[in-house]
Order: structure tokens, then C-alpha cells, then sequence
């Protein structure tokens, strides 16, 4: 029996595009506000950032989310006078992103049919759940998932409800993913594995640092290079 007898992936970013299309959003919201605003001093995207951490709690992450607390945002940087024509086009912004074409990412239907050939594999993403459910019947990957799991939040809470749910102990589970702090941190809180796939843009609202020299952390530059990594925890049991 493999030491590690369950392995999750991450979707966002690491299976298929997503990031880019919230980036963006996020710059045609800006030259929207520069109608109203002076951009060089408004710090628009830090405004943003922080109306949507304190709004996540209630709208969770995703598009709608996202356009709730652009909206918000806009009326308070513009004292009100922001057009309905504007907020319509920050409207229209979510729209887009939820109609975006699934694109993979290079090698992920292969990477993933490795790893799922000699044991299980589950697929947790957070986000708008119709939005989620939409991208993973496009990509076509749904199929080789034993589990997948669309969560409100990846934290140590939601890891340890869903192994135990899959019977698994974290000790013999590994993630997979581009985030730090949703895909690494809470897994190796838990005593499990995490191998980081960085993608070329992260959310501000995933950003976080983790210890490079973790004995149940690794990095690759693509998941071509999954097996390798998994390889190396396997001939590694946890100290």
C-alpha cells in the first residue's frame, strides 16, 4: 500500500485558467473609477481589496463577490455619484468572468490520469458554486475525480471534516494547488503533504508565505512534475 492513499487537487489555477480574467475585471474597474476619481491618488484596488476581505463573509469568493464589493466600493469612492450605467458595467464585468471559456492549463489531463491510475483522487475548490460546477463539467476532468468538493473556505476546519468524511488521515494525504494559503498552510497544519504549483498571478486575497524547507511541503513549476514530488514524500514518511 502507497503512503499516501488519497491525493486533492485544486481547480482555479491549477487545473485550468482563472486569475487572469479576475485581473482584468479588476483594471476595467479602475478606469471606470477614473471617471470620478484621481487614480494616482484614490488607491482604488486597495479600497477594494479591503471591502471585499471584510465581505467575503457574507458573499464568499467568486464573481458575484467580486462585483457586490465593486459596487459598494465604487458608490463610497464616489461619494454616490458613480452612473447607473457604470455600475451596470461592473455588473456586465462579473458576467463575463462567469461566462468565460474553460481553458486547462498544459498536461493537466495527463498529470491528473497518472496520479489517479494507482489511487484516488478528489477534486476541493472554493467559489460560486454554480460557477465551479459550470468549469468542471466544461473542462471534462470530472470524471476522473473520486470526490469533488466545492467549499466555502479551504481551512484546517473544512480539511479535517472532508478526510474524515473520505476516511483518510491527513497523514496519508497530499494537496495539490497554486495557492499558499488555501491549498499549503491548512494541509501541513493537519500533518498531511502539499506541493505548491505556482501560477502566474495570485489573488491578493491568497497571499501568503510557507517554510521552502517543510519535510511535507515541495514546489513544482508544473505538474508534469507531480509524480516526481509524491514520489519523494513517499520514500519520506512523516517525522
Amino acid at each position: 500500500m502507497k503512503a499516501l492513499q488519497m491525493i486533492g487537487f485544486d481547480a482555479d489555477d491549477t487545473l485550468w485558467h482563472s486569475e487572469g480574467y479576475f485581473d482584468a475585471a479588476h483594471a476595467e474597474f479602475e478606469a471606470v473609477l477614473g471617471r470620478y476619481v484621481d487614480l494616482s491618488q484614490a488607491a482604488v484596488q486597495d479600497r477594494l481589496l479591503a471591502t471585499e476581505r471584510v465581505n467575503i463573509r457574507l458573499f464568499g469568493y467568486g464573481a458575484k463577490g467580486m462585483a457586490l464589493s465593486m459596487v459598494e466600493t465604487a458608490i463610497a469612492m464616489t461619494d454616490a455619484r458613480i452612473s447607473a450605467a457604470d455600475i451596470h458595467r461592473i455588473v456586465e464585468l462579473a458576467k463575463s468572468i462567469l461566462s468565460h471559456p474553460v481553458e486547462l492549463l498544459p498536461g493537466v489531463r495527463e498529470a491528473v490520469s497518472a496520479v489517479a491510475g494507482d489511487r484516488p483522487v478528489v477534486l476541493i475548490t472554493k467559489g460560486d458554486l454554480f460557477h465551479q460546477e459550470r468549469k468542471i463539467e466544461e473542462s471534462g476532468l470530472g470524471d476522473l475525480f473520486h470526490r469533488i468538493e466545492i467549499v466555502t473556505e479551504k481551512d484546517e476546519r473544512n480539511y479535517a471534516r472532508l478526510l474524515r468524511e473520505f476516511g483518510v488521515e491527513p497523514a496519508r494525504f497530499a494537496m495539490v494547488g497554486n495557492s499558499i494559503k488555501s491549498d499549503v498552510i491548512p494541509v501541513l497544519a493537519l500533518g498531511g503533504y502539499a506541493v505548491h504549483v505556482p501560477y502566474r498571478l495570485t489573488s491578493a486575497l491568497e497571499r501568503a508565505e510557507v517554510d521552502a524547507a517543510h519535510p511535507r511541503f515541495a514546489a513544482i513549476a508544473a505538474l508534469a512534475e507531480l509524480p516526481t514530488a509524491l514520489a519523494r514524500f513517499e520514500h519520506a514518511p512523516p517525522p
